[in-house]
């Protein structure tokens, strides 16, 4: 699913009815919630919108670690050759705040960061 990031809240209305549409028509969602590629070792602030989508859908949400940022860092096109290490984490239940959801994703998502 694409998203507008100049959008506002035009592109995220655009972004829920599509989010919605991949859920009924049983299509996993993947969202990177630091909106953006990072340095190895760097810990982004997560965007807002992904606990928005979290809450609306009421779904079970598995945070997935990488440290990609070994490989294709943040300000460049350019890929390095090399591999890419993931670790799915422990799911997180649907129905948590705003904050305790966002800090159990950071934490999660950072766990190859060290």
């Amino acid at each position: 699913l694409g998203i507008d990031r100049d959008g506002g809240g035009a592109a995220m209305r655009q972004i829920i009815k599509q989010t919605k549409k991949a859920v009924a028509d049983g299509r996993p969602i993947v969202i990177f919630a630091e909106g953006s590629r990072a340095h190895h070792g760097e810990r982004p602030e997560l965007q807002t919108g992904f606990a928005g989508i979290y809450k609306l859908l009421g779904l079970p949400l598995v945070p997935v670690a990488l440290d990609s940022g070994l490989v294709s860092p943040r300000d460049t096109f350019v890929q390095k050759s090399g591999v890419i290490t993931y670790a799915v984490q422990e799911e997180i239940e649907p129905g948590l705040g705003r904050d305790e959801v966002r800090d159990r994703v950071h934490a999660a998502i950072n766990a190859l960061n060290d």
